[in-house]
């Protein structure tokens, strides 16, 4: 299984990125998937979560009302959309999925991330 993430890039604040991740290998349609970043000197945390069954959706209270996570199980792609870019966001963006536990520990794969810098 792979997962790719793409469209990460230089932002000014205030401004606004489409992230993608494109998964193969399997189909995940059942499973979580969620989306992480990690900041330079800093563990790496969740952003935003999906869930499969119902479609939930959690947001880590820093970027609550300004990301939206999303998928295509058509395309096996889920998205994360980012506006209102703080300099705070900036971290590398981390995609993953999963069909158990879910947090930075718990999930199944990982892809190899994409860079976000939010110039302030």
């Amino acid at each position: 299984v792979q997962l790719q993430a793409s469209g990460g890039g230089l932002v000014q604040a205030g401004g606004s990125l489409n992230l993608s991740c494109a998964i193969s290998g399997r189909t995940f349609r059942h499973y979580d998937m969620g989306w992480f970043r990690q900041a330079p000197g800093q563990e790496r945390v969740s952003v935003a979560v999906l869930r499969w069954r119902g479609g939930s959706t959690q947001y880590a209270d820093s970027v609550k009302g300004r990301f939206t996570i999303s998928r295509d199980n058509a395309k096996n792609a889920m998205y994360l959309r980012m506006n209102s870019l703080k300099f705070e966001d900036t971290a590398v963006y981390y995609c993953a999925i999963s069909q158990g536990a879910m947090g930075p520990r718990g999930m199944d794969y990982w892809g190899k991330g994409t860079q976000v810098t939010v110039s302030s």
